[in-house]
């Protein structure tokens, strides 16, 4: 039975990579700190791989234990990250550095998986051009716009220039699904009747489901495709306010619409977060995540997912919405 580590896997994401892989019969272990929650990763076929990623001659004894005990992961899925923080550093250190020390360690303990996967975001390349509205492209530059997106387009950069490392690069991007919180946000507002937006609420977005993710992730490990980057959607566009259409219509809702300038949100996600890092949180509207939810172009073209993996999302965004409505009202978040 193939090995995979799966790191980040007690969060959103993570958790459906650790539900996937062992659906799908893989040996998956779920790389946690000893701090991290266990609320989502309660199956029993799970083993857990206490793993902290900041500091590399750790990850190195580690690497080196498990070796010895078991030999080394097959497959490894980096999907460790921050998307928001109160501080700024901490997005290079987390996103960038920590990649840099778990790759580093691997190639130094000649622990190189037979595939790594890193689960990078759609961030990393930054909004496409609003004129033409044209969908992103992997052969276009990149100009992340956060300093989320920059932090995960350097992991990219180094994680590609590593020559023994057999990696793939996915950038989802809006990912949605049970366990997610920031789009709660919005399905609680709509939920009250109100529904907001910044600029404009014909933004142009893509999404896909977080099952639909796992899925595509857990097939490539035995594909023969390696060194390559994919961006990640259902292959649909969308507009926000289509979005909002199918949650008001999920929830049976009408709502009052109100469209918020640009010149007016900018400096209350300034405000929002920092009364926010007064209290040591982090708001959901911060200036850092203001850059990203403005900009109106977010579509990209995933087409290449199809044709190297036969990937065929399962899930349209009604169908995902639905389910994920259904979870959060179950669960009394909604």
């Amino acid at each position: 039975m193939k090995r995979i580590l799966i790191t980040g896997s007690n969060g959103f994401i993570g958790s459906h990579f650790v539900e996937e892989g062992l659906k799908q019969g893989y040996d998956v272990y779920a790389g946690v700190r000893t701090s991290s929650s266990r609320k989502f990763l309660t199956d029993p076929r799970i083993n857990f791989f206490e793993l902290g990623l900041s500091d590399k001659q750790t990850i190195k004894v580690r690497l080196i234990q498990s070796k010895s005990e078991n030999g080394c992961f097959d497959y490894i899925i980096h999907n460790a990250g921050i998307t928001k923080s109160k501080n700024k550093s901490d997005f290079e250190k987390i996103n960038f550095q920590y990649t840099k020390n778990l790759v580093e360690a691997l190639v130094e303990t000649n622990c190189i998986p037979e595939k790594f996967i890193y689960i990078s975001s759609l961030a990393a390349m930054g909004p496409g051009d609003e004129t033409t509205m044209e969908p992103i492209r992997n052969a276009d530059k990149p100009h992340p716009v956060s300093l989320y997106g920059k932090s995960k387009l350097k992991a990219e950069k180094f994680i590609q220039f590593i020559p023994e490392l057999p990696w793939l690069i996915f950038r989802p991007t809006g990912v949605y699904g049970p366990r997610e919180k920031d789009y709660l946000v919005m399905y609680k507002t709509i939920s009250r009747h109100l529904e907001t937006y910044i600029g404009t609420n014909k933004q142009h977005i893509t999404f896909i489901y977080a099952k639909d993710l796992a899925r595509l992730v857990i097939n490539s490990l035995d594909s023969q495709v390696v060194r390559k980057s994919y961006f990640v959607t259902d292959g649909g566009e969308y507009t926000t306010k289509e979005f909002s259409e199918i949650v008001k219509h999920i929830l049976k809702r009408k709502t009052i619409s109100i469209t918020f300038p640009k010149f007016i949100v900018k400096p209350i996600s300034f405000v929002s977060g920092f009364v926010s890092s007064l209290f040591g949180k982090v708001a959901t509207l911060n200036p850092e995540k203001y850059l990203e939810i403005s900009q109106k172009n977010w579509l990209c073209d995933s087409n290449d997912l199809h044709k190297d993996f036969g990937f065929e999302a399962e899930y349209n965004l009604y169908e995902g919405l639905l389910e994920t409505i259904d979870w959060n009202m179950r669960n009394k978040l909604l």
